[in-house]
């Protein structure tokens, strides 16, 4: 089964890149990860309600383009559904074993993600109420999938 990390925007801070390069390798003992990337849209200071819906739907199109469409869609949204790093693992390997599917993940750009895209997705998640930069949400996602392997196969990491 495949990981796909679909994402709005580019990360130029060299030390999330070296984060996602870590767990991208340490992810290889278990499965293959896949970056998609889509460019966002510029934002001015100040963007009227009107203005960020338009640019959520823009970035929506791009990630509605790219998403794999034989894949469980698994979209981080505030309003998802939290879960425990263990009923993460279950669910993924639910998904694995009883969807046979490979997984998508959507990080969605600063302003979040578009009704359209949600509205196709399979199963919201939720990692916390706080607020998090979606660079920084790449790493934290990579390192919470890498976790569920390692339950998953029973192998110490997890505490």
């Amino acid at each position: 089964m495949k990981i796909y990390i679909v994402s709005v925007g580019n990360i130029k801070e060299k030390y999330l890149i070296d984060a996602i390069k870590e767990y991208t390798k340490r992810l290889g003992k278990y499965t293959k990860v896949e970056f998609l990337k889509v460019s966002d849209e510029a934002i001015h200071d100040s963007p009227s309600d009107k203005e960020i819906e338009a640019i959520k739907n823009k970035e929506g199109e791009r990630i509605l383009k790219v998403l794999p469409s034989n894949s469980y869609k698994i979209a981080l949204d505030l309003k998802g559904e939290m879960l425990s790093s263990i009923d993460l693992a279950e669910k993924m390997l639910d998904i694995f074993s009883y969807h046979n599917a490979n997984i998508s993940f959507i990080i969605g750009g600063s302003l979040g993600i578009s009704k359209d895209v949600l509205d196709k997705v399979d199963y919201k998640l939720c990692f916390s109420k706080m607020t998090f930069p979606h660079q920084l949400m790449q790493v934290i996602l990579l390192e919470q999938i890498y976790r569920a392997f390692k339950i998953n196969n029973n192998e110490t990491y997890h505490k």
